[in-house]
């Protein structure tokens, strides 16, 4: 008589373990599904978050708006005395600053003379050079830094040569009391800053000129930082043409006729240009909040110069003060389309 063999339990499961089994994997699957979703749905939350914050202007923040100073500077800030009184005694959640300087200057005790700009730096700054995109790039840096504060709601950009001449509370009030920007903007008539190969993504219609310092609300230093669109545009064909040199004549004359004899310098451009292509023109005071005063020098290498006069501690009386104060129109023109 033949012994029936012997079924091994581990080599044909009894149908119990197998749905056990299945059930097993199944709650596995799922709440790996589960999990995935939730957080692909938090990222996406957070990043509309993050998006709206960005955004929120005059209608939607409700707490003390601040205005953001942002300075541009070489290194150092020799008028730093002068901020630091223009800000003593006022409440620190009105205001916040940030300083593009050259890449890995900090500021501290030992270089500035206002607390005001301790570490105010920003730590992704980039070298940059007078009348290249890397000026209007390091602009865009600054926005960017200042907009992860929900609180800043105006956005003034500042030389390090530039001073306050009023006091905190009128600059606060002129600002925020406004709900447009201001940004000197005008039509553009020397045939030589525009460059057709800019079009079509620039039409020589939207083209705009004006002054580098301005002042934005939230929404437009938002669509600045944003931009990828027009600024790469400008980083390829709005290059400017050096000064003459006698000693490098030829090497300029070159780079000159290798640009088709354009002369663009970008600062004076892209933030006029980017808001009159994104149709903005009507949320803008066409007129700059700073004083400059071109051509006055008394040598003629300096009129030729690009960057206005310098003023001296000499230069600088009461009288001399209260007129540049009663330039109310700084830079406006009449609005042109």
């Amino acid at each position: 008589m033949k012994k029936k063999r012997a079924t091994s339990s581990l080599a044909r499961p009894p149908f119990k373990f197998g749905s056990k089994l299945v059930i097993l994997v199944c709650a596995v699957l799922f709440l790996l599904a589960f999990l995935r979703l939730h957080f692909q749905t938090t990222l996406q939350s957070v990043i509309s978050f993050y998006q709206a914050s960005r955004v929120f202007g005059d209608d939607h923040f409700k707490c003390t708006p601040k205005i953001a100073f942002l300075f541009l500077a070489r290194r150092n800030l020799p008028l730093d005395f002068l901020w630091g009184t223009f800000l003593k005694n006022v409440d620190t959640s009105m205001f916040s600053i940030y300083v593009h300087s050259e890449p890995g200057f900090v500021f501290n005790e030992s270089n500035t003379r206002s607390a005001f700009f301790y570490g105010r730096q920003l730590n992704n700054s980039i070298q940059v050079e007078w009348g290249e995109s890397s000026m209007i790039e390091a602009e865009r840096l600054l926005f960017e830094a200042a907009l992860d504060d929900p609180a800043n709601q105006r956005f003034v950009l500042l030389s390090d040569s530039c001073i306050p001449l009023y006091s905190f509370g009128y600059v606060y009030s002129y600002l925020t009391s406004s709900s447009k920007s201001f940004v000197d903007s005008f039509i553009d008539v020397k045939e030589n800053r525009y460059s057709p190969e800019m079009s079509p993504v620039i039409p020589k219609e939207k083209w705009r000129k004006g002054s580098q310092w301005i002042a934005l609300i939230r929404r437009h230093a938002v669509i600045v930082v944003d931009d990828d669109f027009v600024f790469p545009v400008f980083r390829k064909f709005c290059k400017r043409w050096p000064p003459a040199d006698l000693i490098k004549r030829r090497q300029i004359l070159q780079a000159f006729v290798f640009q088709n004899g354009h002369n663009c310098i970008p600062d004076e451009h892209y933030v006029q240009t980017l808001l009159k292509m994104s149709g903005l023109e009507n949320e803008l005071e066409r007129r700059t909040l700073t004083y400059s005063l071109w051509n006055q020098s008394a040598e003629a290498g300096e009129r030729r110069s690009w960057h206005p006069f310098r003023f001296n501690h000499a230069d600088a009386s009461p009288q001399l003060i209260q007129d540049i104060k009663e330039v109310h129109t700084i830079g406006s023109r009449a609005p042109v389309d």
